[in-house]
């Protein structure tokens, strides 16, 4: 029997909130700044929370909410990019003097740009699939396995893409390993710290909104758009 489509109270909040999280990591990601003697990019704050973003999606609306939402915010980091070069091209008016400020903070170097752009959508991607199979797997049993399990593959293909696609043959291969690792422990680190709060998060909003998706017959393509998961609790 066909299940009817099911309207949720708190997914496009989410969505949004998601999007504008990721939009301002990119924006703040220009600052380097040193955290626990390490030189790191101000993203680091805000980036991995859209990790549990996806974990949430995922545990709770199924693959396609998390698709749809990294879409959108793949599509809106896009824009930024755009019209921040556009905006930085355009002349500056006269008595205006903070052209190089502002280009400072909103202009992004092609390389940088493209790197951080497929690496996020792999890097995500990853995420959710892995929270999906695991949650196959363990038949929504210890969810503690899939939000970190998801993390450290994510997390692996993410800051292992960005780093490579931004400074290999600039920097010695000895020095690239390095920034792959610290920046990657820096972010699975900071995601286990916060599972407790991914834990009450989930608990709430699966009974808030009645749902507890398991992707049994869907799509993993990120390229597809279909809906088929399982989005009623089994409990």
């Amino acid at each position: 029997m066909t299940r009817p489509t099911v309207r949720y109270k708190y997914l496009d909040a989410l969505t949004t909130a998601f999007v504008v999280i990721l939009l301002v990591s990119n924006l703040v990601a220009q600052k380097v700044c040193l955290i626990g003697g390490f030189a790191v990019s101000g993203a680091i704050l805000l980036f991995p929370v859209t990790y549990i973003f996806g974990d949430v999606f995922t545990e709770i609306y199924g693959f396609a909410a998390s698709r749809r939402a990294i879409w959108l915010g793949f599509f809106g980091t896009g824009l930024l990019y755009l019209m921040g070069a556009i905006t930085i091209a355009l002349p500056p008016a006269p008595g205006w003097h903070n052209q190089q400020a502002f280009a400072t903070v909103f202009g992004f170097i092609p390389r940088i740009l493209a790197a951080s752009l497929i690496a996020f959508w792999s890097g995500e991607f990853a995420n959710s699939y892995t929270m999906a199979k695991l949650k196959l797997m363990t038949n929504g049993r210890m969810l503690w396995t899939r939000t970190i399990g998801s993390t450290i593959v994510g997390q692996a293909v993410d800051t292992t893409v960005v780093i490579v696609l931004t400074f290999a043959g600039t920097v010695p291969f000895r020095i690239l390993v390095h920034m792959i690792v610290t920046g990657y422990l820096l972010k699975v680190g900071y995601e286990v710290l916060a599972t407790p709060i991914t834990y009450l998060v989930i608990d709430w909003l699966k009974h808030a909104e009645n749902a507890d998706a398991f992707d049994r017959q869907e799509s993993f393509n990120p390229f597809s758009f279909s809906a088929k998961a399982e989005n009623f609790r089994e409990d």
